[in-house]
């Protein structure tokens, strides 16, 4: 298992799928994992430190751990298959639960957990970043994820998604 940082999510401009980007900083290689539009904007929103008026579904399972003393200790990715990446929440009772990834990097990055990947995961499905261009695009996108909304997330009127497709991560 390596450690890997959540850049945040991305709409790709090509096919208009939406992904949460892990980097293995080590490897200098991103992974891209398909999520949809609902834990995209749960993310973003988490590492945007925007708060709802309501707990979310992710803010409500984090202040349950909390209320019965337990914490996430880490979430690792374990398993791809079929483009479907398969998560664990480590607890600090020494419990593993099975989860989404999409729905483990949400819940992480509300309780600042580390999130480790799977080395064959990063071996199989990372994207190499080396030339400037890529590092450039990085940054870019780290500064939208400053400055991104829930809004930034939602389609055209009357044009919602569907769950991803059994592609969500």
């Amino acid at each position: 298992m390596v450690p890997v940082e959540i850049l945040g999510v991305r709409q790709q401009q090509r096919d208009q799928e939406i992904v949460v980007l892990l980097l293995d900083s080590a490897a200098d290689l991103a992974i891209p994992i398909v999520i949809g539009a609902r834990e995209a904007s749960a993310i973003a929103m988490a590492q945007a430190g925007l708060a709802t008026p309501r707990p979310m579904t992710h803010d409500l399972l984090r202040d349950v751990l909390g209320a019965v003393g337990v914490a996430l200790e880490r979430v690792d990715i374990v398993a791809l298959e079929g483009g479907i990446y398969f998560a664990e929440l480590v607890l600090s009772n020494g419990v593993h639960l099975d989860s989404r990834a999409s729905d483990a990097i949400a819940l992480a990055v509300r309780t600042g957990s580390p999130v480790l990947c799977s080395a064959e995961i990063v071996a199989l499905a990372g994207v190499e970043i080396v030339d400037v261009d890529q590092q450039a695009e990085v940054e870019r996108f780290r500064d939208f994820l400053d400055h991104v909304t829930p809004e930034d997330f939602l389609g055209p009127p009357g044009g919602g998604t569907q769950g991803g497709g059994g592609r969500t991560g």
